[in-house]
C-alpha cells in the first residue's frame, strides 16, 4: 500500500511539473526588438573613419530555446574586412583608397543549450556601394556573409530586457564586383574575421 501511495505522489508531482512547464512555455514572451552596443563606436571622438553603424534586430521565439530573427545593418568601412584587431587595423596605408557603404538585410537562427548559453548563425546579404577618396561612386558589389556566434544571455527586470555578449566569426564565401584598387588591398588578408557581439533587446 505504501509503495502505491508513493508511486501516486510521484506521478502527480511529475504531471504537475509538466503542467507548470507547459504553462511557462505558453506564456513566455515570443517577440523581441533590439540592437547592438557596437553602435557606440559612432561616438568615438575625432575618428577619421566613423562607421556610421546602424543595427536593428527583430526576433520571434518558436520555442523557449529556438529563435529566428531578422536583422538590418548599415555601415561604412574604409579598411579590408579581414584585417584583425591590432596594430594593422585602420592603419594608414592599409586602408581602402576610399570606402564602402553597406546595406545588409540578415536572417538568423539562435539555439539556447543550457541556461543562457547559446549558439547562433546568420546569413547577411550585403549590398555594397564603393566610393573613391573624393566620395565619387566607382561601383556596386554584393557579398554573402555567414556569421557564427557563441554567447550568453543575461536577463533583467523579469526577463523584460536582455544583454547577449558573444564571440563570433564572420566568413564571406561570395564576394563580387570589388573594384581593383580595393582588391589590391584586400588580397593581403583572409576572408574571415573574429569579432565580438554585444546585442541587447526588449522582450514583448
Amino acid at each position: 500500500m505504501q509503495k502505491k501511495i508513493l508511486l501516486a505522489i510521484m506521478l502527480a508531482s511529475s504531471l504537475q511539473a509538466n503542467a507548470q512547464n507547459a504553462n511557462q512555455d505558453s506564456v513566455y514572451k515570443r517577440w523581441f526588438v533590439g540592437s547592438s552596443l557596437l553602435m557606440l563606436g559612432n561616438f568615438i571622438p575625432n575618428d577619421p573613419n566613423p562607421p556610421e553603424y546602424v543595427q536593428l534586430n527583430v526576433g520571434y521565439r518558436i520555442t523557449p530555446k529556438d529563435v529566428v530573427s531578422f536583422r538590418f545593418k548599415r555601415s561604412i568601412y574604409s579598411w579590408p574586412i579581414g584585417i584583425p584587431f591590432g596594430p594593422s587595423f585602420d592603419k594608414p596605408g592599409l586602408n581602402y583608397p576610399g570606402h564602402a557603404r553597406i546595406l545588409a538585410p540578415t536572417i538568423g537562427y539562435q539555439r539556447f543549450w543550457w541556461k543562457g548559453v547559446y549558439t547562433s548563425a546568420y546569413a547577411l546579404n550585403a549590398f555594397e556601394k564603393y566610393m573613391d577618396e573624393n566620395r565619387k561612386k566607382i561601383g556596386n558589389g554584393y557579398t554573402v556573409y555567414l556569421d557564427f556566434y557563441l554567447g550568453y544571455q543575461f536577463k533583467f527586470f523579469k526577463n523584460r530586457f536582455f544583454f547577449e555578449p558573444s564571440i563570433g566569426c564572420s566568413y564571406w564565401p561570395v564576394r563580387t564586383n570589388v573594384p581593383e584598387a580595393f582588391k589590391a588591398v584586400e588580397k593581403k588578408w583572409p576572408n574571415y574575421f573574429i569579432q565580438p557581439g554585444l546585442d541587447f533587446g526588449f522582450n514583448f
